[in-house]
């Protein structure tokens, strides 16, 4: 089985070396967890590590605070951009109007650019912000699911971020997007520490265990030799 590697420092020797080639990975926690943060590092490292194109579309953030949140730890993404290893796009959703229709036509400027650059990697940050643009819980779940089903067509290894409440068993916002993807990397965050569980991942042999992370200058690592206990984990 093909292996994509994330690039996260500490992570991959827990995932028997990366996510499996094509699949869809939720990475949800609380606020300050380190989530974005690992999601970013996905597509940086990828193109810089292994060469892999990859295309980080934020649905709520605005890409000045991204692009200043990856250069604060000396990432140089401007000659990955210009080599076409790395796009970063903002989905536009006006929520005065019908929200469908714009997430058809976002979905095909996501394909268009995926297809541009020949995005191998694929990340959505974060699904949590559906729910600005439709109250109704039914039609949000929807939404979710065929957002979610649309992008594995792309043929893309991806990731997408969810914000919970941080509790152990917060697996998904809205209880659809842990049920569509085929893995769950779930993070916590207890101040002052940071933990990372692999809830799931197909055809992988990986970690049952908390294991610590911090961020540092350099981005997220992961201590893959050191667990922490459940108990050390409740809702802060």
């Amino acid at each position: 089985m093909q292996r994509i590697p994330t690039g996260v420092i500490g992570f991959d020797e827990l995932i028997q070396g990366g996510i499996p080639k094509g699949a869809t990975v939720l990475v949800p926690g609380g606020s300050g967890s380190g989530k974005t943060l690992f999601a970013t590092t996905y597509i940086y490292e990828g193109a810089r590590k292994f060469s892999d194109p990859g295309l980080f579309v934020t649905v709520e953030d605005n890409l000045k605070n991204i692009v200043w949140n990856m250069e604060n730890f000396g990432w140089d993404i401007k000659s990955l951009e210009q080599k076409n290893l790395m796009k970063i796009y903002r989905m536009h959703i006006d929520p005065r109007k019908p929200v469908e229709p714009q997430i058809d036509k976002e979905l095909d400027i996501i394909t268009s650019m995926v297809k541009d650059i020949s995005a191998v990697r694929l990340t959505v940050d974060s699904t949590t912000a559906f729910a600005a643009w439709l109250s109704d819980q039914g039609k949000l779940r929807n939404l979710l699911f065929r957002f979610s089903d649309y992008l594995k067509d792309l043929d893309c290894t991806t990731m997408l971020t969810s914000e919970t409440a941080g509790g152990p068993r917060d697996f998904s916002a809205y209880g659809v997007e842990e049920f569509v993807v085929d893995g769950i990397f779930a993070m916590y965050f207890i101040p002052p520490h940071r933990s990372i569980f692999i809830r799931k991942l197909r055809g992988t042999k990986h970690s049952l265990a908390v294991h610590p992370c911090s961020i540092t200058s350099n981005g997220i690592e992961v201590n893959p030799k050191d667990e922490v206990m459940w108990s050390a984990i409740k809702q802060y």
